[in-house]
């Protein structure tokens, strides 16, 4: 992508990431690195606000000692020579006293702080607060909008009017209370906070589907000014089971006109974000026209279900218009970002000393975690699991049956490891061993140290590109060519692996990687082979019953008994497909990258693999009931 095009279509555009989610926060190394590659795909801003960081939330007041100092000095700097406005947040709404002169003090103090490490932009943020004042609070101010407003305006000029974002309560119109057009808060911050302040905005949910270009008119008006897009949508930190590889959707590129910005809050794995982050710059730098729309064929009554769209529409207004050259569409997006990313699984990197906590657990089948591991979504009983998505919730039936019957199917020494749980104490990332800016650029992987889960064969070191050579390639020449067609991304992927000393049947190919986006696709809706391999499974599960007359009758060459079988046989063919993508992915070099996608792809392996059991269950029962 050509740096100058970045945010040519909205000169003072902000667009980047915002390190927002809770859970453990990426570390010092992660986030130089993230600088580099922001500035390769053509982004431009970073919001530090990790929740579980201790100063930034917890203990907002204190200030930052001399070692905690010299690292975030040293991420503000790495954040620069990249070309990246690096924003500090601080979350004071837990427990700030707004009419104490004392806390104003004390929270103006902590941000001139970081002013003095060089940081030229930031941010307060109120949102996952309690909306109430305290007594003495009330004895002041007008209202907790009102209260807010007057801190926010003293700190923005307090420290010389700078770049400045601010979060309000309510921050989507799911929360605006009675809605975003009569809220009485938000019109009261958007009347009285100060106009070089820029507000952040989720949409029409903390996570949102659809963004419409009427609902950000609308909060636009409210606000009297453009917001800027907080976009959880590739977010994961409330369902520890997920993870989001799909592409930047779901809004169109005539919004970039209507925002002050889109900072993405992505995955919690860092490594996890090449393609949320690079379909972002993608559609930050196409034209203010939307493609139209990439959809699924629903062919049946099940796939409402499976793509997980079950919350109502409220955006389906058509804001799209026919495709032109330039315009935005997310799968050939998609196909350009899988072909760069290739290239990531190959670099040789470790984990960056990173400790991967791997909780070995002896499930009653593969892949299904216990209630005390799942925080949001899931409740499981010894009989039966429930799976509550939007307003619907799902059964599904007890297996307990047939486990004992499945288990010789499943493959030897098979485990299901899940994410350990995250703690509620508040950790320091600016802590520990600092990585200096040359180191960055010179990560190797240590072939003599052992690591867990090393299979990674004798390589060819001269061939595997590090981090430095990886980020002083040339930038792509034209935004309007990244995105092409599938054929040619298959050959510029298997180019860019080359030779790698990895032998050509282990190297990802295109193919695989676009199954494990597919099977870990988006919030909403699964990827198109995602999708395939459950419907499939409904019709085999649903039509078993045809094996079971038809042998009743003894009617072995019934044309519906050989469909299927020949279904069945196709669906095994899949899993067995997303075996060997899984092999292939344990023995790339890139090893942090590994250790960000394996829990979950070992999960899903297992559960393929019960669902493929389960379906031979079905045939081999069906036929000794009958015989």
């Amino acid at each position: 992508m050509k740096e100058s095009q970045n945010n040519a279509l909205n000169g003072n555009f902000l667009c980047g990431v915002v390190e927002g989610f809770y859970g453990r926060p990426w570390t010092a190394d992660q986030r130089k690195l993230l600088f580099k590659r922001m500035n390769k795909f053509g982004l431009n801003t970073y919001l530090y606000a990790p929740k579980d960081d201790a100063k930034h939330r917890a203990f907002w007041r204190d200030l930052y000692s001399v070692e905690e100092a010299e690292n975030l000095t040293s991420l503000i700097t790495a954040a620069e020579s990249c070309g990246i406005t690096f924003i500090y947040a601080l979350s004071p709404g837990l427990d700030l006293t707004f009419s104490s002169s004392k806390e104003v003090s004390c929270l103006k103090r902590k941000l001139q702080q970081v002013a003095t490490f060089g940081c030229k932009a930031f941010s307060l943020l109120f949102d996952d607060i309690e909306p109430e004042m305290n007594e003495a609070d009330k004895e002041v101010f007008q209202s907790f909008a009102h209260a807010q407003v007057s801190v926010t305006n003293e700190t923005f000029q307090h420290l010389n009017q700078p770049v400045f974002l601010f979060c309000p309560t309510e921050y989507c119109a799911s929360r605006a209370v009675p809605n975003v057009k009569d809220s009485g808060y938000l019109n009261t911050i958007g009347a009285k906070l100060l106009p070089g302040v820029q507000i952040l905005w989720t949409g029409p949910k903390v996570v949102s589907k659809k963004i419409s270009i009427q609902s950000i008119q609308d909060i636009s008006k409210v606000l009297h000014r453009s917001p800027v897009l907080w976009d959880n949508y590739h977010a994961n930190d409330y369902d520890q089971k997920r993870i989001f590889l799909g592409p930047y959707d779901g809004r169109s590129t005539q919004l970039i006109p209507q925002l002050g910005g889109v900072l993405s809050n992505p995955n919690c794995e860092y490594e996890a974000n090449f393609i949320a982050l690079h379909t972002l710059a993608q559609w930050s730098q196409s034209k203010p026209i939307e493609s139209s729309k990439d959809t699924v064929a629903e062919n049946d009554s099940i796939t409402s279900d499976i793509r997980l769209e079950t919350e109502i529409d409220d955006d389906d207004d058509v804001d799209a218009v026919s495709p032109v050259p330039g315009a935005y569409q997310p799968k050939l997006a998609l196909n350009v970002a899988i072909r760069d990313w290739m290239e990531e699984f190959y670099r040789q990197r470790t984990a960056d000393n990173r400790t991967v906590s791997l909780h070995k657990i002896v499930p009653p089948c593969p892949g299904v975690p216990s209630a005390s591991q799942i925080t949001t979504c899931m409740s499981v009983t010894p009989t039966t699991t429930s799976t509550t998505v939007g307003a619907k919730t799902l059964i599904v039936p007890p297996i307990s049956a047939i486990t004992n019957q499945i288990v010789g199917d499943m493959p030897a020494n098979f485990d299901s490891y899940i994410q350990p749980s995250m703690s509620n104490q508040p950790v320091n990332s600016l802590l520990g061993p600092p990585c200096a800016d040359a180191d960055i650029d010179s990560i190797e992987s240590d072939t003599d140290s052992k690591e867990p889960m090393e299979c990674v064969p004798t390589t060819d070191n001269e061939d595997i590109k590090t981090d430095n050579e990886y980020f002083k390639e040339e930038k792509d020449t034209d935004s309007d060519q990244m995105q092409i067609d599938t054929d040619d991304a298959d050959k510029l992927s298997e180019a860019s692996v080359g030779n790698s000393g990895i032998k050509s049947e282990d190297r990802l190919t295109h193919e695989d990687i676009q199954l494990l986006v597919d099977l870990f696709y988006l919030p909403f809706e699964h990827g198109s082979k995602g999708i395939h391999l459950l419907q499939e499974f409904y019709w085999l599960k649903t039509n078993a019953n045809i094996v079971t007359e038809n042998r009743k009758n003894q009617e072995q060459s019934n044309e519906k008994i050989s469909e299927w079988f020949s279904r069945a046989t196709a669906f095994e063919n899949t899993v067995k497909d997303v075996g060997r993508m899984a092999d292939r992915l344990f023995k790339i070099p890139n090893r942090a990258l590994l250790y960000d996608l394996h829990p979950y792809l070992w999960d899903m392996r297992g559960i393929l693999s019960l669902l493929n059991s389960f379906v031979k269950w079905l045939a081999n029962v069906t036929y000794r009931w009958c015989a």
